[in-house]
């Protein structure tokens, strides 16, 4: 009989659970201790009937070997990768990661769109953080609100989940597509491979969504997603008459059909930088009123100047003294 998931249960000899703090359709997160480095830690263990799978055991592994590269203030930290074998011969396979505290951008967009300072502050950190994933040849796939963290930090990318290399095929074996439909790529749709430029469409209807509360081409099956794209009208920002147009063009360009057409994501973290940080405050000259100092008696000051040679050049004159007097 497989052992059940529960409080106080040893993983891997190492990992004590402690509570569940949040479930999905792939993976129920426990938070748990590290009982060798004493330090808490979230525990993502994927679900049992996945877990049977040998591909798909190897699919999370991967996540989290391509993860454990990623090390970025605002990419989640993978710390390890784990296997127990229950006594029915069942296993139980688990990613451990860095434990966050904070709110999830999904939900923080159900109470509207963020101010356009907050969307860009937010925005520029993403890219900053697919940035650097796609350096290292990895192409994140599921760019959402779900899974960006707010944290008293700045934003963390979470869920490599669906994660693969630059150029792999973006279909798995039974042709299916992963991801979020709203967010995703129309070249997707056509099975083209993995590409950053991906990405960036992912994260352009990310910050579309933050600075207006909506996607640009609301959509829950590929189905839907496809009359979408062929019917609807292309996104704008119009209605954001206090956005800076440089923000508006980035934010656009990111969702441009074409994938040629789109900027990468070092470059709109470079755009919507050079508008989310405080401007430098103007310089002012502060009078600070000065008391007169008592007077005092003058003090003599001598110092020696040497006289000027005269024209013939054989004669040399004594130096000449000349006496200043400066008042102390």
């Amino acid at each position: 009989m497989k052992a059940a998931l529960h409080p106080g249960r040893l993983l891997a000899r190492r990992y004590r659970l402690l509570d569940q703090i949040g479930a999905g359709g792939m993976s129920v997160i426990w938070r748990a201790r590290d009982e060798v480095l004493d330090r808490v830690v979230a525990l993502k263990v994927l679900a049992p009937s996945l877990a049977a799978d040998a591909r798909f055991r190897g699919m999370v592994r991967e996540e989290a070997r391509a993860a454990a590269q990623l090390v970025h203030p605002h990419l989640t930290s993978v710390h390890d990768y784990g296997e127990t074998v229950d006594p029915d011969g069942s296993i139980t396979s688990f990613v451990v990661m860095e434990l966050l505290s904070g709110e999830e951008l999904k939900l923080r967009l159900t109470e509207g769109p963020l101010p356009w300072t907050e969307a860009v502050q937010v925005g520029a950190q993403v890219a900053d953080a697919l940035a650097a994933a796609h350096r290292l040849g990895i192409v994140h796939r599921d760019i959402t609100p779900a899974n960006v963290m707010m944290t008293g930090t700045g934003v963390k990318v979470l869920d490599f989940g669906i994660a693969t290399r630059i150029g792999a095929p973006d279909e798995d074996e039974d042709g299916e597509t992963f991801g979020t439909p709203a967010y995703v790529a129309p070249e997707r749709l056509d099975g083209a491979p993995a590409q950053p430029s991906t990405d960036v469409y992912s994260l352009g209807v990310l910050l579309h969504e933050a600075l207006t509360g909506r996607v640009p081409y609301p959509a829950d099956t590929w189905e839907q997603l496809s009359a979408a794209l062929a019917s609807g009208p292309p996104p704008t920002l119009a209605d954001l008459p206090d956005l800076p147009p440089p923000v508006a063009q980035i934010c656009l360009r990111s969702l441009a059909r074409n994938p040629a057409d789109r900027p990468t994501a070092r470059q709109v973290a470079t755009a919507l930088r050079d508008h989310s940080l405080p401007t430098e405050p103007p310089t002012a000259t502060i009078r600070v009123p000065t008391q007169p100092l008592p007077p005092q008696s003058p003090a003599v000051v001598t110092a020696s100047v040497p006289a000027p040679a005269p024209a013939t050049a054989s004669v040399r004159a004594a130096p000449a003294s000349a006496t200043a007097s400066v008042p102390a």
